[in-house]
């Protein structure tokens, strides 16, 4: 059985309100991250608890197009095979979708759309011990869905989804819960950042999105964390990309406000 991360070991704020109280669900939906997930996060550990505070920052601050209480998920699972608290058994989650909380608790998987995208055996035993833990200290029902089962959404990934649908089996080789040495930072990031665009105020661009998400998480928090439109009179994400060019020490010339691979690297490690 994964160990249990306790909300004060991670160093989870404290919900806003008091939860609301469920007798038990008919089961679990998986999650996961979207986005970049750091391929650091497999050999070293504390990006673990970094990202699961992030996401309650994000949550909490309206990154879901209103404020949460708290984080959305019950429990959120790391590739080591280690679990995260989040809002726990008999409480009300916020992440299935309107009017779909009542019905299964939300667990996260620490995986993503780029950098760590492939979950490993580390993090499919630790969802099956998060299903365990929550059928067992819970009442969650047998059910094991995906965020996508009921709402328009990519998530959890094809990966975790098409596990889903094999019935979320558990690994054939046994993986022991692990938290692996520190080892040199590979270069994916750099093979990242080759594929994503040079961005310029005016332009429409996903990853504009996916530009301020990265400011939110590096401190730089826009007011706007769901538009697609790096706008020219945007002066809150203008001023946030200047701040974070000029704290990064990114040599920009005239070129102050065009976010380039050299930001894109910045942001993501």
């Amino acid at each position: 059985m994964a160990k249990m991360i306790t909300r004060r070991e991670w160093g989870a704020k404290t919900p806003k309100a008091a939860y609301t109280r469920i007798p038990g669900t008919a089961g679990v939906k998986i999650h996961y991250t979207g986005g970049h997930v750091p391929p650091a996060i497999l050999t070293d550990h504390e990006e673990c608890g970094k990202l699961v505070r992030q996401i309650q920052s994000m949550h909490m601050a309206g990154a879901r197009e209103q404020p949460y209480i708290d984080i959305g998920y019950s429990l959120a699972v790391c590739p080591h095979r280690r679990i995260f608290m989040g809002r726990g058994a008999y409480a009300l989650p916020a992440a299935n979708g309107p009017g779909l909380n009542t019905g299964h608790y939300a667990v996260l998987a620490l995986v993503g759309s780029l950098g760590f995208t492939e979950p490993n055996d580390g993090l499919l035993q630790g969802l099956r011990d998060a299903i365990e833990w929550l059928r067992e200290h819970g009442n969650a029902g047998n059910q094991i869905k995906g965020h996508r089962d009921g709402y328009a959404t990519s998530c959890p990934g094809d990966p975790l989804y098409a596990w889903i649908k094999k019935g979320a089996p558990r690994p054939a080789s046994p993986t022991p819960e692990t938290v692996p040495v520190i080892t040199k930072q590979t270069k994916t990031t750099e093979a990242l950042v080759r594929n994503l665009p040079v961005l310029k105020p005016g332009d429409e661009h996903r990853h504009v999105k996916t530009m301020r998400g990265l400011l939110f998480a590096r401190g730089y928090e826009p007011t706007n964390l769901h538009s697609t439109t790096y706008g020219k009179d945007d002066t809150d994400l203008l001023a946030k990309v200047r701040a974070f060019k000029e704290a990064k020490k990114i040599p920009s010339g005239k070129d102050d406000l065009v976010w380039d691979a050299a930001c894109w690297e910045a942001a993501l490690t």
